[in-house]
């Protein structure tokens, strides 16, 4: 004799009654019977990812409770009519909107529902699709990753920043040391003056022969700092800087390539699948697909993010 399965029978009374007053989602709904083709109301209130049923909006007690962990929920189509009955009867059936939860495991008959308005099942069913705490989990999950990474960006962001506070002190401290500069040369150039103004009658040859004098350390200095230049393009500073600019790219375009293949793979394998597994006839179990796409979508949030940092870094 198979033995019944025990639970805390308080505690579910005590969440049947939060879930009375404070449940995502509470109405009226038809529940088909499981021995016979009848449907009876029942009101029904959603608690967390548990859904319990009542005789009547005002009982104390639940008539039931559904644990919608691992469950899907889908549309169905209206129920075939037996026999003859009148027109405005007919009409009221085929308006109704008709949904099933389905369990995540065979041998479980499903649970059909139906409501009399459309909008009305669409937020049933989009309530239940939202029960999953296993969803929870993997959006908690995504969100710690976000928080750790805006953590990390504030963190660079202070260093940073006091970086710069150090480098805006430096240049007040030159700013004022120009200035001093400036006003000595002022001075300087005002004492100049009666000499500059005894210059213009100086004689052509002297003019031309400082005219040659100015063209030549001009020519020096542009030689000089060719010859700088050069030296620096052939020193192995110059060098190490052009090999790590190279290896940075080559990252860069592998990261991209590497965020690429892992889109193709979430959008293109993960994502159906993990739909066709939550199908009525599910070709693969949710399990396979976690199995076999362990954190896919974590590792490609988390590339997406490297990605963009480099492209920044680059820019």
């Amino acid at each position: 004799m198979q033995k019944s399965v025990r639970y805390n029978e308080g505690h579910a009374l005590y969440l049947a009654f939060l879930a009375r007053k404070e449940g995502t989602k509470r109405g009226f709904l038809s529940k088909k019977a499981a021995e016979a083709s009848r449907w009876h109301e029942k009101w029904f209130a959603l608690y967390q990812n548990v859904l319990f049923y009542f005789e009547g909006e005002q009982s104390g007690r639940p008539a039931g409770m559904y644990l919608l962990e691992g469950c899907s929920c889908e549309r169905a189509p209206a129920p075939p009519r037996m026999g003859a009955g009148p027109a405005g009867a007919r009409d009221a059936l085929d308006k109704q909107y008709y949904f099933t939860v389905l369990f995540g495991h065979e041998g479980q008959k499903p649970l059909e529902l139906r409501c009399e308005e459309e909008q009305d099942g669409k937020e049933w069913m989009e309530a239940i699709h939202q029960a999953s705490y296993a969803d929870i989990l993997i959006e908690r999950e995504v969100l710690t990753q976000k928080y750790i990474h805006l953590v990390q960006i504030v963190e660079t962001e202070k260093i940073a920043a006091n970086q710069l506070r150090h480098q805006l002190e430096d240049q007040d401290t030159e700013i004022e040391r120009l200035k001093s500069e400036i006003i000595a040369l002022n001075k300087t150039k005002e004492r100049m003056r009666p000499y500059q103004s005894n210059q213009e009658d100086e004689d052509p040859d002297i003019k031309k022969i400082k005219k040659v004098q100015s063209f030549m350390r001009g020519w020096l200095c542009r030689r000089k700092w060719k010859t700088i230049v050069q030296d620096y393009i052939c020193s192995p500073h110059a060098e190490s800087m052009r090999k790590r600019n190279q290896i940075v790219f080559t990252m860069v375009e592998a990261e991209s390539e590497y965020v690429h293949q892992l889109y193709i793979l979430v959008n293109g394998f993960l994502r159906p699948l993990r739909m066709a597994a939550s199908s009525k006839k599910p070709p693969i179990s949710h399990d396979d697909v976690s199995s076999i796409f362990l954190n896919s979508e974590t590792i490609m949030f988390l590339h997406e993010i490297f990605h963009q940092g480099l492209k920044a870094r680059i820019a």
